[in-house]
């Protein structure tokens, strides 16, 4: 696929591992022959086929392991895609992204489906071509129907149409920002006011100690926790309150107050150096976290961190 447009965004779909690499490899080698930057980020044992499929030419594309660089998928916008638009500017770029893979969960799922709408906003105004892979022999029918409403155009390794369902980028978002179960019971708690943020930090790194989270994981967790804390104490007339636990492997923070995120981008787009430290945010908390999760109304915001312990 050769494309001077604006802004495309295919969802390839696919059965199987030669399906998979017929619709990738061609679509890898297109770009490279017309001197476009190009860039995979898929995960892991599909990295190793198309590495291998591609030879040498391997070397003339960025690879990265999805499943590490966008394990939360909060942070592949930032992080990952638009990180490489902005290293290549005046150029078309071409990304192959699989973003949602059967190995991601039902707590990752929304913020993976939110993602894939969200592109079409964030690259609007680009030169760029992004492929996203979807697996028809291992997803579940909702991600396929998904992708047709988060995706312009469709295609297999030989065919091509325009999506009859895609749709308004914010609104499909919005269908997944959905309420998140309350804390469990036995969650330790504590109301976050502009008084008790040391103490704030001081519960998140003592759990996060007790849980045998490593050093510099609980680093990161407490800067996050901080920034939302602190975020909540700014700007919001009310306190709000941090509950914390740990589930399947993973220590939760789950952090509740009176304001509302009006922005559906927030958290999901670089910000510039010129910004303030402070206008940062929630991007940061994207690069910090396994897995960030927000439903956010008129009467409040829960957001939700995930760090994983091992």
């Amino acid at each position: 696929m050769t494309s001077t447009e604006g802004f495309v965004h295919p969802a390839l779909l696919y059965r199987g591992a030669g399906d998979y690499l017929a619709g990738t490899v061609p679509f890898i080698q297109a770009g490279l022959a017309a001197g476009e930057p190009v860039m995979v980020a898929v995960p892991g044992q599909n990295l190793a086929q198309i590495r291998s499929a591609l030879g040498a030419d391997s070397g003339r594309v960025q690879l990265h392991d999805m499943s590490v660089a966008g394990r939360n998928p909060g942070r592949i916008l930032p992080a990952v895609l638009l990180a490489f638009a902005a290293a290549h500017p005046q150029q078309r770029v071409r990304i192959v992204g699989e973003p949602i893979w059967a190995g991601r969960t039902e707590v990752e799922y929304p913020a993976c489906a939110q993602h894939e709408a969200l592109i079409n906003a964030a690259f609007a105004d680009r030169a760029a071509t992004i492929l996203c892979p979807y697996d028809l022999t291992s997803l579940d029918q909702n991600a396929v129907d998904d992708a047709y409403r988060t995706h312009p155009v469709l295609l297999t390794a030989t065919e091509r149409w325009d999506s009859p369902h895609y749709d308004d980028p914010f609104a499909v978002a919005a269908t997944f920002n959905l309420p998140l179960p309350p804390a469990p019971s036995d969650a330790a708690t504590i109301a976050i006011e502009l008084k008790t943020l040391g103490e704030v930090r001081h519960l998140v790194s003592a759990l996060a100690t007790g849980y045998g989270m490593t050093a510099d994981r609980i680093v990161d967790l407490v800067i996050a926790v901080n920034e939302v804390a602190s975020n909540t104490v700014e700007h919001t007339l009310n306190t709000g309150t941090l509950a914390v636990w740990r589930e399947n492997g993973t220590m939760v923070c789950q952090l509740n107050d009176s304001g509302h995120i009006a922005d559906p981008l927030a958290g999901r787009l670089p910000v510039p150096p010129d910004i303030p430290e402070g206008g940062r945010g929630l991007v940061m908390v994207n690069y910090l976290c396994d897995l960030v999760r927000i439903h956010t109304g008129p009467d409040g915001t829960t957001i939700r961190l995930h760090m994983h312990l091992a």
